[in-house]
């Protein structure tokens, strides 16, 4: 049921294949295309005028808004230019890009031509990039001159081209995004200025029509931070994801068609992609890709002025965000200073909601505040509190259920289900829902090493809790060893 609210060009043949791939395949046979639903089908439908995307840069003083007929026509233009450099259906393409409307763009446009896109965080090592160069193998990179923090530029150029240097496999094309805060060297013959690209694409009506791919293709690879040895490339197949996405926006999130969304994360975390990206663009909401810090641009209000301004129903961010804020305007000071009167329900994930600063939130916002738990590897929401659905009784500290589609259970070293209140092992009953990882880019045997072998007919969310007498989950901690990537 969940499916019908996807445009197929050919349904499945089977919902759920449990024969195919390692635990089973969702939407076999079926044909599809993930920017065909995330734009074309809404400019057809109705919402050719409606803003998409609103860009709002502190960090460069400007706010740029995209209507979906006038993304697809980015997405259709960049999608030919792509196709020029000779990238094709399967072909790999790195995203190294700050939080800037081209990074959507070149994500959709991947999609578009079933080009498979790995978005790595902007301004990341040269070495670690590098590795992600060497498993992913992309033809075509795009990336830009630089990304902005408070108070300094980051140079991403030196950056890409060290990582290209230390790189076994080498790609063909660059397309860089020069920014005016600081402009880069181009290498003759690789890199290529995107604005002239696309400028003589649109001169001469280039445009890309949407690639049929398979449900069980990749439409993208993102990594992990592994700690040792080569990353992790998580596999995001395009139709569980198109299906779970979508059927999240209203009925976990509660926000319908035509109201504006902001999702606080970047581009380069699993959070941007689904929901900066895909699922707001799927579901014809209006997004936010916001470049700028809780606090300091300029100050604790920050958040606050981007939901009054553009008058968004929900946020989406990390709990981290909220400790800043709190930290810097204790009293809510700055809550007051704006209207609200749109503002409906705040999201958290990212690491665990402190009781503390949940309740802090829900004093000064009078609005819920919902805690909810989901890794890279699912891609969406393991545990959370259903508001379109409707919600349940909060209790702090805890992301609430399992979400439909999730068997959660808590075990012993012996696989074993324990008893409630009993701490242990969080997996996830076999099979996994619609949008959950697969495998690991072409590391089939250590996708089974990682998260199938430990606890036969479960996948291992490295998570140690409890459920209570209510079937409440409560996260206490990391069983394995984790690390932290650029702060977060």
């Amino acid at each position: 049921e969940a499916a019908r609210e996807i445009d197929w060009i050919e349904p499945a043949r089977k919902v759920f294949d449990a024969t195919a791939g390692v635990y089973g395949r969702w939407f076999t046979g079926a044909r599809v295309n993930t920017c065909y639903n995330a734009l074309d089908r809404h400019v057809a439908g109705g919402r050719a005028d409606q803003v998409a995307l609103i860009h709002d840069s502190p960090l460069t003083n400007s706010i740029t808004k995209l209507t979906y007929a006038e993304l697809l026509a980015e997405v259709k233009a960049l999608a030919a230019i792509m196709q020029d450099f000779g990238v094709a259906k399967g072909d790999r393409v790195i995203l190294y890009m700050p939080m800037v409307p081209e990074a959507v763009v070149a994500m959709l446009a991947c999609a578009r031509i079933g080009a498979v896109h790995s978005v790595v965080f902007g301004g990341f090592a040269a070495k670690e990039l590098a590795t992600r160069i060497d498993d992913a193998k992309p033809k075509l990179i795009f990336t830009a001159s630089c990304g902005i923090e408070p108070g300094r530029i980051v140079q991403y150029k030196p950056l890409l081209d060290e990582a290209i240097q230390l790189a076994g496999s080498k790609p063909s094309t660059c397309i860089v995004l020069q920014r005016p805060q600081q402009a880069c060297g181009l290498v003759a013959g690789r890199d290529h200025d995107w604005a002239t690209l696309r400028k003589n694409a649109m001169a001469a009506k280039k445009s890309a029509d949407c690639v049929p791919v398979l449900a069980t293709d990749p439409l993208y690879i993102l990594y992990t931070s592994g700690t040792t040895g080569i990353p992790k490339g998580v596999v995001r197949d395009n139709g569980g994801h198109l299906v779970a996405l979508k059927w999240s926006m209203f009925n976990l999130y509660g926000v319908r068609p035509g109201e504006v969304w902001w999702c606080g994360s970047d581009i380069g975390w699993v959070v941007g992609h689904s929901y900066i990206v895909y699922g707001p663009l799927i579901h014809g909401a209006t997004t936010i890709m916001y470049e700028g810090k809780p606090v300091g641009t300029p100050d604790a209000g920050a958040f606050w002025r981007v939901i009054a301004e553009h008058q968004a129903v929900a946020l989406f961010t990390a709990p981290t965000a909220f400790r800043a804020i709190r930290k810097e305007d204790p009293e809510g000071k700055f809550i007051r200073k704006y209207d609200l009167s749109k503002f409906r329900t705040l999201f958290l994930a990212g690491e665990r909601a402190d009781p503390p600063t949940v309740e802090w939130a829900e004093q000064q916002l009078k609005v819920p505040v919902i805690d909810h738990w989901w890794q890279t590897e699912t891609g969406w929401c393991i545990a959370g509190n259903p508001v379109g659905l409707g919600t349940l009784p909060v209790k702090h500290g805890s992301p609430t259920v399992p979400m439909p589609g999730y068997q959660v259970d808590v075990v012993d070293e012996a696989a074993k289900p324990v008893s409630a209140n009993t701490m242990g092992s969080i997996v996830i009953k076999l099979p996994m829902p619609p949008a959950c990882l697969p495998t690991l880019w072409n590391q089939e045997e250590r996708f089974k090493e990682a998260y199938l072998t430990e606890f036969p007919g479960y996948y291992k969310t490295s998570d140690a809790g409890y459920k209570d007498e209510d079937g409440y989950v409560w996260v206490m901690g990391r069983t394995d060893d984790i690390i932290n990537v650029a702060g977060h």
